[in-house]
């Protein structure tokens, strides 16, 4: 009995251990071979991981750019309120010099003007970490009081002045809070900013996307000047007698200031019409062909800033003076010119 059982048993014995061995060379078979998740160029969770990390170093890029912040950024004579907690020795209440630096114990001097709150927190923890002088420091910036922190208007609007830029201060929240434009308002608008000589024209359009897109945000310290308008002036027999604002192009003709009064009325004595301009030389009145311009016999004229077309009326005998279309024209409405 025992013999037949060592037999039986000798062939199981031998078919377990070729099992073992066979797992066991597979198992060095798989480690052996390349992982396509660590190597193999065409994996995609290997590329996802490259792209994910390239996404990320773009958009750290991005938001550690001050230019590209949607907040305040901190400048010379600020009031800042430098926190590091669980270190009261390293925490400062202090004003950022004219150098735009703070100074900080063990530290020194940190260069934080031109930067977000978010971005000196950071500058401040990055100089502590890599001086060991905390492990993990945990760094609030907040600053107190912006010593700039105002924006100027002037020009065309109806209340210039000084304004808050600690609210609400895109160009046009701005504009708003000053008023709005008057009616004499050119359509562009000169931004300049403090600390440089560069200036910022900003055009105003008609058009909604594009004013959306021009509504830039305004800085502490900037000064946004609201030029008046060139302004010519149709007078007399026309629907809509007044001034009329120029666009931006400048460049109009008779015609096309006639065409935005409405055109003659039918009063108009057409044959009469004439405008007048200041010259060097004083006041100088220029026959307007407008009969012949209407029937596209002549070339069209060009008008300058501040001149005053009239064309009188066909029941009134004499005709207004140039000293006389000057002063109506001084109380005319005033329109844009599309």
């Amino acid at each position: 009995m025992k013999y037949f059982l060592q037999c039986l048993l000798l062939p199981l014995l031998c078919l377990l251990a070729l099992g073992l061995s066979g797992s066991a060379e597979m198992a060095r078979a798989q480690s052996d071979s390349p992982s396509p998740d660590r190597t193999q160029p065409g994996s995609g969770v290997a590329e996802d991981a490259r792209e994910t990390s390239a996404a990320t170093r773009v958009t750290v890029q991005s938001v550690g750019n001050p230019q590209d912040s949607s907040t305040l950024v901190i400048g010379s004579g600020d009031e800042v309120e430098v926190t590091v907690y669980g270190a009261p020795d390293l925490s400062r209440h202090t004003r950022v010099g004219s150098d735009g630096n703070i100074s900080l114990p063990l530290v020194g001097q940190i260069r934080i003007v031109g930067l977000t709150s978010d971005q000196a927190q950071q500058a401040i923890s990055d100089q502590l970490r890599k001086r060991n002088i905390v492990n993990d420091p945990q760094v609030s910036v907040f600053v107190k009081e912006y010593t700039n922190g105002e924006i100027s208007v002037a020009g065309e609007v109806a209340k210039p002045g000084v304004f808050s830029a600690l609210g609400p201060h895109r160009l046009l929240d701005v504009l708003e809070a000053a008023g709005g434009l008057t009616e004499k308002a050119a359509s562009t608008i000169t931004i300049s900013h403090l600390g440089t000589d560069q200036l910022t024209t900003i055009h105003l359009p008609n058009d909604a996307a594009e004013m959306a897109h021009n509504n830039i945000e305004l800085r502490p310290g900037d000064t946004v000047v609201v030029p008046k308008a060139e302004i010519v002036y149709v007078l007399g027999e026309v629907n809509k007698p007044g001034g009329y604002a120029l666009n931006s192009s400048g460049g109009v003709t008779v015609l096309q200031v006639v065409s935005a009064a409405g055109g003659p009325t039918r009063l108009a004595a057409i044959s009469g019409a004439k405008m007048v301009r200041r010259t060097p030389t004083g006041l100088k009145e220029i026959p307007v062909p407008l009969k012949e311009l209407l029937r596209a016999k002549v070339g069209d004229i060009q008008v300058e800033a501040g001149d005053v077309l009239y064309i009188p009326s066909s029941r009134v005998k004499s005709a207004l003076n140039a000293g006389a279309l000057l002063s109506s024209a001084g109380t005319a409405a005033i329109y844009r010119i599309p």
